[in-house]
């Protein structure tokens, strides 16, 4: 028996193939006898592996133990009523037999369960059970009441910091055309950084309560842990105090304005804010919701470094919430140029967007989320061998076709280019679309007994599937915009960027319930209750 770690992640890459290289020149696996050395890193990830494997056997006979009772409970409701309605007593000679069946009389199951406990408290927990019992039976933590109050109190603060910051922009002129440039140039790109971010939160925790609602378990679908995964409360909460401090920073900085602050010290604002986010987000005390934190910190860094990790099913969903956010990257390139060029002393906005390599970052920013997309694919295709992987594939560069179209036609409106951004982006949306409905949402059936739908709903209203259709349809034809060329001022067409960019953060938010929805109507379907773990051994040769 030898001890083998899949490789999932470039360190595990490395680490297989730097063994598998020693093994054939020098160690000559054929003749490896029991004194065989191995590493202590892999004895970790097997470790680790088997721990996972033991805490999804548990899980599962857990679930068969609850199916076998539940099916007790609903065979004797059905008994009782028969007996109700049929006015006959029969009930009691049923209940016997089915009592005695084997399915509900065997304590197998319950040993067995017993038997796991037992083995992980010895071998993973140091025979502590309370640890063990962490592990093997995670508890949800409670909703507090306290998370719905300060979701109330962030809410009220924003709402009347946003009224405040209405009145005070308007009586100070800081929109207009005049005075206007300046201020959209150095505070818009971060601020509406921000409020895209709390959009989208907001529409995750709107997907978080509807999953629920619904019964859809997205925990499992995710791969997340039940005592630490982020619950839709938490997530308005996150939502509505980030934009809180967002429009109390906003607030701030146009009273300093106003009152005669110099510019260069004013507009340091924006910078301090996400500074203050970035220290939040890497901070090691276990505050502010710090495993949701490290999660996210941990999935972008597998999907930055794609195709090298192996792709699970967060990493791809994070990963195409990325294509929704290319305006925010965008404003990210836009505040760091500012920040880091020394346009924040001299206001010399045409610094960054003059330059060649702020244009070339441009085109990267543009490209990198549907690349990173697509390599995922390229690796899940490697991975399972399955071509719709590829065929995803191809979605994602026509996607890089056009969004790359669109930015040349942007910086040079050439009847050529025009003529090219409207092929590709309408080859692209068609491909978005088609794949959106069929292979994302399970949608447009023809041989479904819902017209057009697919058979199994979750929703029972069959219209809310045919209207969000047609808005899933209207928001990915936003991309016209940048072709009609709206002659409008500075701040109008900000502005107007906003709202685009809003509108897709919409956009994925609702395409993001009926995803999952197919997802767990796809595992039901297959019965997947619990994940396959794989076992880090490998049968060797009797003889070897």
């Amino acid at each position: 028996m030898r001890i083998e770690i899949p490789a999932t992640t470039p360190t595990r890459t490395i680490t297989a193939v730097t063994s598998m290289l020693w093994e054939d020149l020098v160690n000559n696996p054929k003749k490896e006898g029991p004194g065989e050395q191995i590493n202590k890193k892999k004895i970790q990830c097997a470790e680790k592996m088997i721990r996972g494997a033991f805490v999804e056997l548990y899980r599962g006979l857990g679930l068969l133990k609850t199916y076998s009772s539940l099916n007790m409970v609903a065979f004797t409701k059905i008994i009782k009523k028969f007996d109700k309605v049929a006015n006959q007593q029969a009930s009691s000679s049923y209940l016997k037999m089915v009592k005695r069946s084997h399915f509900i009389s065997s304590d197998k199951v319950v040993k067995l369960m017993d038997e796991v406990e037992f083995i992980f408290t010895k071998h993973f927990a140091s025979n502590d059970r309370k640890k063990a019992m962490k592990f093997l039976r995670p508890q949800e933590h409670k909703e507090s009441h306290m998370v719905t109050f300060f979701v109330g109190l962030f809410t009220g603060c924003f709402m009347t910091l946003f009224s405040v910051y209405a009145i005070l922009a308007h009586m100070s002129e800081m929109l207009s055309p005049v005075t206007g440039t300046g201020y959209m140039e150095t505070v818009y790109p971060v601020f509406s950084m921000f409020a895209l971010l709390s959009l989208h939160l907001f529409m995750y925790g709107c997907n978080l309560f509807m999953w629920k609602r619904k019964r859809i378990s997205y925990n499992f679908i995710f791969e997340f842990q039940p005592n630490t995964a982020l619950k839709y409360r938490d997530a308005f909460l996150i939502c509505t105090s980030l934009m809180s401090a967002v429009v109390g920073a906003l607030v701030i900085h146009l009273i300093l304005r106003s009152n005669g602050f110099s510019a260069s010290q004013v507009d340091a604002i924006p910078g301090v804010l996400l500074l203050i986010f970035m220290a939040i987000l890497i901070c090691p005390f276990n505050i502010f919701y710090r495993s949701t934190r490290y999660c996210f910190i941990r999935v972008i860094r597998n999907i930055v470094f794609s195709p090298l990790y192996k792709v699970l099913m967060v990493d791809f969903f994070m990963a195409d919430q990325l294509t929704s956010q290319i305006p925010l990257l965008r404003h990210m390139e836009s505040t760091a140029c500012y920040f880091l060029s020394g346009s924040l002393r001299t206001h010399q906005f045409n610094t960054c967007k003059s330059g060649k390599l702020y244009r070339e970052l441009a085109y990267v920013i543009s490209f990198a989320p549907y690349y990173w997309r697509a390599m995922q694919c390229g690796r899940r295709w490697v991975d399972e061998h399955d071509p719709n992987h590829l065929a995803n594939l191809g979605k994602y560069v026509s996607a890089m076709v056009a969004a790359g179209a669109r930015i040349s036609y942007s910086t040079n409106p050439s009847t050529v280019w025009f003529i090219t951004v409207l092929v590709t982006s309408l080859a692209a949306t068609v491909y978005q679309l088609y794949w959106d409905f069929v292979k994302d949402w399970g949608l447009l059936n023809p041989k479904s007994h819902n017209l057009w739908l697919r058979d199994d709903l979750i929703l029972k209203n069959k219209s809310i599937y045919y209207v969000s259709i047609v808005f899933n349809v209207v928001l990915r034809v936003a991309w016209v915009e940048t072709v009609l060329n709206f002659r409008v001022g500075l701040v109008e067409s900000r502005l107007l960027e906003f709202l685009l960019a809003s509108l897709e953060v919409i956009r994925r938010g609702h395409w993001n319930f009926y995803r999952i929805e197919n997802e767990h109507l796809n595992n039901v379907g297959k019965f997947r209750a619990v994940k396959t773990v794989p076992l880090p051994f490998r049968e060797t040769d009797s003889d070897g």
